[in-house]
């Protein structure tokens, strides 16, 4: 290892290397989006980190997430010191801690400097403490990739990442992958079934999310709200009049965003962003690399404008596009650190659809229903989009609502003939009602359950009180 060590770095650039390297465990709760008010039993994790600028420390947001306690060990100090998470940016997997006993823990320490994107072919070492180990581990490998990945974190969002042969293990996420003595990336994730093959955050995405926390808030990566297509048919390229260059990737769809509805149109024809060349493919080249041009719209930060040049009507013109973050996907990505919101009525547990929902569900109310509300309807349907569709998530048996057909897992669309847009309602449908009976309906017409309205006042505390539950709602 020491010879390894050597022909990378000198021996003083490998030790202070390390003693930038830290453990990092943590204990956490997650909680059962089934039922929602309960969390599991707590787990402890490990990963690493290390430390950067004003003594502070970057690991994976994964490493910390739904964190209840984190404790971090400097190198070849078996002492714990309590941390506590500052910043954290879920859908790029970054995150800040800060050490409480901050003036002891720093001591003797240098924090580490971010480099630049490393070439392809390049060298690369990944410091660590894999697999739960109570000494630091290097791994030394190439890069072997650099493209435009989906972040299994939140799993819903594709960022900039660098895949390389140098192993990347549980215990490695968070910790450096240093090239001259300069850190190029942030470990994060491997690929089950592919040997020798890991992933790390690189310094674009890195240096994104510093900046935008640089005024003491995560806002997020921005998005233009627009999906494109590959123009690569010659007739429709002649359709649209354009030169015979081999440019030009076809807008398909356009999001509900005011800014980007406004100022593009279905069948305009991106041409360039911020200067990089799009291709018929809808790739542009970033520092060497083919990637999809949407790596173009990532580099600026929240509220900035991308400069676009589209075909319209036969010619080029010019645009400045102001991009802003956009969370309306949030649910169709894994969620972190914000408990489940929910309401209980009578013994039937209400809580907003999400993926976390039906992965907690199983397969049995996985169907297709509900995986449509979730990531189809406003596809081809946007106009009938709710904006936080709300699911009947379980049944907690009681002789009010022991007549129910319905045991849980379908999508609500009116109480009491309200419309069921969002959790709130579901709330305000039941609590105005004077109506002796609640009248619940679903997807489908006809698709309804009663409930007895005064039997439903009587015994919803008895219900929550039977089943060990403290509070009716979380909103």
């Amino acid at each position: 290892m020491a010879l390894l060590l050597a022909s990378i770095f000198s021996p003083l650039q490998a030790a202070e290397t390390e003693r930038s390297v830290v453990q990092i465990r943590t204990f956490s709760q997650e909680p059962n989006w089934k039922q929602p008010w309960r969390f599991s039993s707590v787990r402890q994790s490990s990963g690493s980190g290390f430390v950067i600028d004003g003594k502070k420390i970057m690991t994976n947001a994964h490493v910390v997430s739904w964190a209840r306690e984190i404790l971090v060990s400097r190198y070849l100090d078996p002492k714990p010191y309590r941390a506590r998470v500052v910043h954290v940016a879920h859908e790029c997997d970054l995150a800040i801690l800060e050490i409480e006993d901050e003036e002891t823990f720093f001591e003797g320490i240098e924090p580490l400097e971010i480099g630049d994107l490393p070439y392809v072919r390049s060298t690369v070492i990944t410091y660590g403490y894999p697999a739960g180990g109570e000494q630091i581990s290097y791994t030394k490998g190439v890069v072997s990739r650099i493209e435009l990945q989906t972040y299994v974190h939140v799993r819903n969002r594709a960022f900039l990442s660098v895949q390389t042969d140098a192993a990347i293990n549980p215990g490695n996420s968070g910790g450096p992958v240093i090239q001259d003595g300069k850190v190029v990336g942030v470990a994060f994730q491997g690929t089950p079934g592919l040997e020798n093959t890991g992933f790390f955050i690189p310094p674009p995405v890195i240096r994104h999310f510093l900046e935008d926390i640089g005024d003491g808030t995560y806002d997020g990566f921005p998005r233009a709200g627009i999906s494109v297509q590959p123009l690569q048919n010659e007739a429709y390229r002649q359709m649209l009049k354009l030169p015979d260059n081999g440019l030009g990737a076809r807008i398909d769809s356009i999001m509900p965003i005011e800014k980007t509805q406004e100022m593009l149109q279905d069948d305009d024809v991106i041409l360039k962003v911020n200067g990089y060349e799009v291709r018929s493919d809808a790739t542009i080249i970033y520092k060497g690399n083919r990637l999809s041009l949407s790596a173009a719209f990532q580099e600026p930060q929240n509220g900035e404008s991308v400069e676009l040049l589209i075909w319209r009507d036969g010619k080029e013109k010019k645009l400045k596009l102001p991009i802003f973050v956009d969370n309306s996907d949030r649910h169709e990505g894994s969620q972190h650190d914000i408990p489940p919101r929910y309401f209980i009525y009578a013994g039937l547990v209400f809580t907003p659809l999400s993926r976390d929902y039906l992965s907690s569900a199983g397969s049995g109310a996985s169907g297709r229903d509900l995986v449509y509300e979730l990531s189809w309807r406003k596809r081809e349907k946007p106009d009938t989009v709710r904006p936080e569709p709300i699911v009947l998530s379980d049944v907690m048996a009681h002789e009010v609502n022991a007549d129910l057909g319905t045991r849980g897992g379908e999508i609500i669309t009116k109480i009491n003939g309200v419309k069921i847009e969002r959790l709130e309602d579901v709330i305000r449908a039941f609590e105005k009602s004077e109506n002796n009976q609640h009248i619940i309906e679903f997807g489908g017409p006809g698709n309804f359950e009663c409930i007895d309205h005064k039997l439903a006042d009587k015994s919803n505390q008895d219900i929550l009180d039977n089943y060990g539950i403290r509070h009716d709602r979380r909103l």
